[in-house]
């Protein structure tokens, strides 16, 4: 017998004084069914009150102690509002589309968990989509159900490929995209271009003046915003130079990227700006084909700071991006739109995690390898 069974009969069986064995009936017997007042009784307010916080409307109502008073009670007794009646008032149907150009990616997975987390907070289902194109047009998977979505959250694509989606002007929040397209409900951004400041700082506070930047060949605002900022960076510094080499996504892709760059014609970059982790495993990769040292003889740096980014030797020097903090932000901010208010746009800090993958430039302070 089930330990949950057994303890819901004990629990039964003292109430009436006795330890007989229960029968079948007794065991399939439902529990009495929670409800707001019962929930409003254990708090010590009011069913309104409950209300209020369960429907997440009690902020410049209520005080947070309350709430929290409320949603304690509510977990330990296990309540559960009723969404159907809910939402047959509200007209929604309490489910949110998550759309991401793949799940191969972990940052994806981990914006997923995100909003999959504040909207369980919002008794709201997510429906998670991979677009099997990527940034491309996403085909609409749920053309005949599309009445049974609220809103759509796009991470990291294109506001045209959304097109057929949108279809019937669903609210629309974007995450890590152009904050100044206005098709968008509301938006939520990493800042980007402060995490390409701080890369570029740190390598030029190293003494490094001769760059390669691996740019991920997509076209999309997070990594234009990059390559902006990179240049915008250097474009200060006169002794400064920067080539650039597009790469797919993939470390393949950086691999030859990075031998390109470290062997095309010119002095040797002794810094490679990776615009992913994954570019820069790649780049690390070619390095060390070329019978080259990283860092003492170039240095390396990622963007995404994933499980990767500690995997390989050296580990990557990068720039860390709050993935599950983007989702979370999302689904508020959807929920604000829902809620009939504005959603006034977010940006996220980002932080450098500087690691062994970089160093000074050993030409510029005499401790390395001259390179050229």
């Amino acid at each position: 017998m089930a330990e949950t069974e057994q303890g819901s009969w004990r629990g039964r069986a003292a109430a009436r004084g006795d330890e007989r064995w229960p029968n079948v009936r007794e065991l399939g017997q439902p529990r009495a069914r929670v409800t707001s007042r019962d929930v409003a009784r254990a708090a010590g307010v009011s069913q309104a009150t409950v209300s209020l916080v369960m429907g997440d409307k009690w902020r410049g109502r209520v005080s947070e102690r309350t709430a929290e008073a409320v949603r304690t009670a509510a977990r330990e007794l296990g309540y559960r509002p009723n969404l159907a009646a809910r939402n047959l008032r509200l007209g929604r149907t309490r489910t949110a589309l998550l759309v991401v150009p793949a799940l191969t990616n972990e940052f994806f997975a981990r914006v997923y968990t995100g909003a999959a987390r504040a909207a369980a907070e919002h008794g709201v289902g997510v429906v998670l989509y991979p677009s099997p194109e990527g940034i491309g047009p996403a085909r609409d998977p749920f053309a005949s159900a599309r009445a049974t979505l609220d809103g759509v959250i796009a991470s990291s694509m294109a506001v045209d490929a959304l097109a057929d989606i949108r279809d019937g002007d669903l609210p629309l929040v974007m995450l890590d995209s152009d904050p100044g397209r206005t098709e968008a409900s509301a938006t939520v951004n990493l800042d980007i271009a402060d995490g390409m400041r701080q890369v570029t700082e740190y390598l030029l506070g190293l003494g490094h003046r001769r760059f390669a930047h691996l740019a991920a060949d997509v076209d999309s605002w997070t990594f234009h915003e990059r390559a902006r900022a990179l240049a915008g960076t250097l474009s200060g510094v006169a002794d400064a130079g920067l080539t650039t080499e597009p790469a797919a996504l993939d470390v393949r892709a950086g691999r030859a990227a990075a031998e390109r760059a470290l062997t095309g014609p010119g002095p040797r970059p002794t810094a490679l700006i990776c615009d992913s982790d994954i570019l820069a495993a790649g780049a690390c990769k070619a390095a060390r084909r070329l019978g080259l040292r990283v860092p003492d003889d170039v240095s390396v740096t990622g963007f995404d700071d994933l499980p990767l980014a500690t995997a390989v030797e050296p580990e990557l020097t990068t720039v860390r991006l709050p993935a599950e903090a983007v989702g979370e932000a999302g689904m508020r901010a959807l929920m604000t739109v829902l809620d009939g208010r504005p959603a006034a746009p977010t940006t996220l800090p980002v932080e450098l995690i500087a690691r062994g993958s970089s160093s000074h430039d050993g030409a510029r302070t005499g401790e390395g390898v001259t390179a050229g």
